[in-house]
């Protein structure tokens, strides 16, 4: 019995002992936490603090203003097909400001949310060189990325089409038919791009888009020239038919 208590006594003793030992173990080992918390990684947690704050700064002002050059092209684009060519290119030269401020902000991390408005802004110029019958602008002279000029110009396909239509009621037939040859020369150009659909994303798509428009045109292209042919040769039957 004895024995029994003195065992359990020293049990009781160890145990505390160990319990002690792991405390101070505990203690040494916040104490080197906290004192490495206080030095590099603290000084690194405030260099990622200040590099997220900026990225967060940046990225709601690109939002915001790339919203107002997507809106301003739009209403630019507006502009041309209502024939109030002085409105859009001065919408368009307003939309260009904006968005050359921003690209600073943009840098490299962000640039991709700017990407949408250089697209817009590749479109509205397109249109306006289709509309005043001059050469298409360049890459370099809109200062956009490879990627955004490749979309943008298979946007603008589809503003040409609405020209098409628009020609085609006014009776510019050959208006209409040199129309839908730029929209096949913007296609047959950007076509062979379609094997980088993984790297510019949507090409693909749009490319796809594109092809279905070009062919609604031609449909409608021919449908017209035969038609013209018809009325031709009936004018000539009834000429022949008075003379005889």
């Amino acid at each position: 019995m004895f024995i029994g208590v003195a065992s359990a006594a020293a049990n009781v003793s160890q145990l505390a002992s160990v319990e002690h030992f792991v405390s101070l173990k505990f203690l040494k080992g916040k104490s080197f936490i906290s004192n490495y918390s206080g030095t590099s990684m603290q000084s690194s947690l405030e260099v990622i603090h200040r590099e997220l704050k900026d990225v967060q700064e940046r990225r709601e002002k690109l939002i915001k203003g790339t919203r107002d050059v997507v809106m301003l092209c739009s209403k630019s684009i507006v502009a041309l097909h209502q024939g109030q060519i002085e409105d859009a290119k001065n919408k368009m030269k307003e939309a260009s400001t904006i968005l050359e401020e921003f690209r600073k902000h943009a840098k490299e991390d962000l640039y991709r949310y700017i990407s949408v408005a250089e697209q817009e802004l590749v479109e509205a110029y397109t249109l306006r060189a289709v509309v005043e019958s001059a050469p298409l602008p360049s890459m370099k002279e809109l200062e956009v990325t490879g990627p955004s000029y490749l979309t943008g110009l298979l946007d603008c396909v589809g503003e040409i089409k609405r020209l098409v239509y628009d020609r085609m009621r006014s009776g510019k037939e050959n208006d209409a038919e040199q129309l839908f040859g730029t929209m096949e020369e913007i296609y047959n150009a950007i076509y062979p791009f379609a094997v980088y659909d993984n790297i510019v994303s949507g090409l693909r798509k749009k490319l796809d888009v594109a092809r279905m428009l070009i062919e609604d045109i031609r449909a409608l292209v021919t449908e017209e020239t035969r038609r013209r042919a018809m009325m031709a040769a009936i004018g000539d039957l009834e000429k022949t038919v008075k003379e005889t």
